[in-house]
């Protein structure tokens, strides 16, 4: 929602002009500097400060699954787990203090739930002042101390630990450690809290007395819960080792009739599991029904749905897994209603 290129003179605002400049990409045009944007939380700050704002807005939560750049190291490269381009499901919180402790759990809560449904385990990390930051030492502490509050709360004391020095330069943040299949650490999700980026950007809001001190700043939560999306893309292939959830699969199901004479019902098959808004191939080679099956499990199809002149009679499939269970003949609404019900429950077994 946020343009890709902005005046230099944003990001020295931001303090990412100072603090972060090696690691954007920086170009003159007409004797201006521009910058790729590697975060979206300055244009964000824009958008609230774009008109007058009321106590009764906030909070005000804004998405973005924008493009990021970032200049890194080539050394640090790593094939889609560290990139310099990629997309961030990225969202900012604009709330008032007494708003924060709702807001940083509202933000965990979500984060259990994506990964409860991803079926990955998770550690919490408080990640504190780093050496290069932006604003006064006291609010530092007034906000760590926020986050520690809502990370009790959350998991319960002894259940996190701090990460000293590892926050970002303009606030502390909760770091969301995922393990894989492998017990490997990935770092993906974060809830960051920001007393600084509105200072910088002069944002107020008003409050609901009169006068100077009826105008307030308003407290900026950042999070994300995947984090890079190719980053996450890599974690869950590997977490998984190809074998896709049901839900989440690019290979739902592929269709194998058991002779070509029976490849037009295959086709009827395919477009009704299709138009029900799932993917469906079909294998109608003249091989053995014996190699259409096993490359089919080879190629990760979470079902195998054979038919032949029976199935052709009753409107039925005879259905299979990638493990090569056979689960039986069903109808067509039966199979559909199945799939509907692994789809919506998230089912990470099949």
């Amino acid at each position: 929602i946020t343009p890709n290129i902005f005046n230099l003179q944003l990001w020295e605002i931001s303090g990412h002009a100072q603090l972060y400049r090696d690691n954007m990409f920086i170009f003159d045009v007409e004797e201006q500097e521009w910058g790729m944007k590697p975060m979206n939380c300055p244009g964000h700050c824009l958008m609230f400060a774009h008109r007058l704002r009321s106590y009764r807005e906030l909070p005000i939560r804004m998405a973005d699954f924008g493009v990021l750049h970032r200049n890194e190291l080539s050394g640090a490269l790593t094939g889609l787990t560290r990139v310099r381009r990629f997309q961030q499901d990225d969202g900012h919180i604009f709330c008032r203090q007494d708003q924060i402790k709702a807001e940083v759990l509202g933000a965990l809560d979500f984060m259990r739930f994506v990964y409860t449904v991803l079926g990955m385990t998770y550690k919490l990390e408080l990640s504190t002042r780093p050496a290069k930051a932006l604003g006064e030492t006291a609010l530092w502490d007034v906000a760590e101390a926020q986050l520690a509050e809502a990370l009790d709360e959350f998991a319960g004391e002894g259940n996190w630990k701090v990460n000293p020095g590892d926050g970002a330069f303009y606030g502390p943040k909760i770091d969301i450690k995922v393990y894989d299949a492998m017990e490997r650490i990935h770092q993906c999700a974060t809830v960051q809290l920001d007393f600084q980026l509105p200072i910088r950007f002069g944002l107020e809001y008003k409050a609901s007395g009169e006068g100077e001190e009826s105008f307030q700043r308003p407290v900026m939560v950042h999070r994300a819960m995947l984090g890079s999306v190719e980053r996450m893309a890599a974690v869950l292939t590997e977490h998984w080792g190809g074998k896709w959830p049901f839900w989440l699969s690019p290979r739902q199901c592929i269709v194998v009739p058991i002779d070509p004479k029976y490849a037009d019902y295959a086709f009827e098959v395919q477009q009704a599991v299709h138009e029900a808004g799932f993917y469906v191939d079909v294998d109608d080679s003249a091989r053995t029904l014996n190699k259409k099956v096993r490359e089919a499990q080879l190629a990760q199809y979470n079902f195998i749905l054979v038919v032949g002149q029976a199935e052709q009679e009753a409107k039925s499939v005879n259905v299979r897994t990638r493990e090569n269970t056979v689960q039986g003949t069903i109808s067509i609404p039966e199979l559909l209603a199945k799939f509907k019900d692994l789809a919506d429950s998230y089912n990470a077994q099949a």
